[in-house]
C-alpha cells in the first residue's frame, strides 16, 4: 500500500473554503488570505518623497485553490506546502522591484498558487510534470483566481528527470527575468535532477539567471547520528557543493502576508551559476 503524506499546514490554520472543487470532486478547496503590502514611498519629478495626507485603509485578498489534502510522495505537488507560502510572501514584497516586460519561470509549480502570485506583477511561465490532473489542477487554479492574474499565465510540462526544455522556454529563456521554486526538496534523486535542470536553464541562457527557492527543512531523528537532522536537505547542499551553481540563504524577515507558521525550518535562498 502507498505511503500517503499530509502537508502541515491544514492543522495550524482554518483554510477550508465552502466553494466546490471544478477538477474533482474528492478534491478539496481552502482559501488563503493575504493582505497587501504596504505601497513603497513615491517621489515626485523633483525626486522628493510625495506625503501621503491621509492614511490607506489596509487592502486584503483571497486566493482560493483546489487540491489534495493526502497524497503519495510523488503526487506532493498537488498539495499545499509552508515553502510556497513563504516565496508567496516574498513575490508579494519584492514583485515589483521585477521588470515589467520580462517573464517568471517557476519550476515545479504545482497547483498555481505561487504562479497566480508571480503574475500580478510580469508574465509567468509554470512548470511542472504531466502525471495524472497535475497541469489541469493548476490551470483550473489559474482561471479561478483570474481576479488577481494581471499578466498571462503559460503552463506547460518540465520534467526534471528528462530536461527537455520546452519550445516556449527556449523561446523566451532571455526574457526571464527570475526563476523560482517551492518545495522540491524531498527525495534525493528529484533533487539531483533538479539541480541538473536548474544548471541546464542557467546555461543556455545569454544572461545571467536567478532562482529562488523555498524549502522547509523536514528534520528526523536518527539512531546513526543519535540526532535530529534534515536528510533530504543535507543532500541538496552536498549535490550543491559539487555542481555548477552558488547557494546564498537570504533573510526571510521581509512582512507576512498570508497566514501560516513561519517556522525557523523555512529556508528561502538563491541559486546562480559559480563565477
Amino acid at each position: 500500500m502507498d505511503y500517503k503524506v499530509t502537508s502541515e499546514i491544514y492543522s495550524e490554520f482554518e483554510y477550508a473554503s465552502p466553494s466546490k472543487p471544478w477538477v474533482d470532486e474528492k478534491y478539496v478547496v481552502s482559501s488563503f488570505k493575504f493582505k497587501y503590502p504596504p505601497q513603497k514611498p513615491k517621489l515626485d519629478e523633483d525626486g522628493d518623497l510625495v506625503v501621503s495626507r491621509k492614511s490607506e485603509k489596509q487592502k486584503y485578498g483571497v486566493i482560493e485553490i483546489e487540491h489534495r489534502k493526502k497524497t503519495s510522495l510523488d503526487l506532493v505537488g498537488t498539495q499545499m506546502w509552508r515553502g510556497s507560502l513563504l516565496l508567496a510572501d516574498w513575490l508579494l514584497n519584492n514583485g515589483d522591484c521585477l521588470p515589467k516586460d520580462s517573464f517568471i519561470l517557476e519550476l515545479g509549480g504545482g497547483v498555481g498558487f505561487t504562479s497566480i502570485i508571480a503574475s500580478m506583477f510580469c508574465p509567468v511561465i509554470c512548470t511542472d510534470i504531466k502525471r495524472e490532473d497535475l497541469l489541469q489542477l493548476m490551470e483550473s487554479n489559474v482561471k479561478r483566481n483570474a481576479k488577481f492574474v494581471k499578466n498571462p499565465v503559460t503552463t506547460c510540462e518540465l520534467d526534471f528527470f528528462i530536461q527537455i526544455i520546452p519550445k516556449f522556454i527556449a523561446e523566451n529563456i532571455d526574457k526571464i527575468s527570475i526563476i523560482i521554486a517551492a518545495e522540491v526538496i524531498y527525495n534525493d534523486q528529484l533533487t539531483d535532477a533538479f539541480i541538473k535542470t536548474v544548471e541546464h536553464l542557467f546555461m543556455v541562457a545569454s544572461s545571467e539567471k536567478i532562482l529562488y527557492l523555498a524549502v522547509e527543512k523536514r528534520f528526523v531523528f536518527t539512531i546513526a547520528d543519535c540526532d535530529s537532522v534534515a536528510p533530504c536537505f543535507e543532500h541538496f547542499l552536498r549535490q550543491l557543493a559539487c555542481s555548477k551553481l552558488a547557494y546564498e540563504e537570504l533573510p526571510i524577515s521581509f512582512p507576512k502576508c498570508f497566514e501560516y507558521d513561519r517556522v525557523k525550518q523555512l529556508v528561502l535562498c538563491k541559486l546562480k551559476l559559480k563565477d
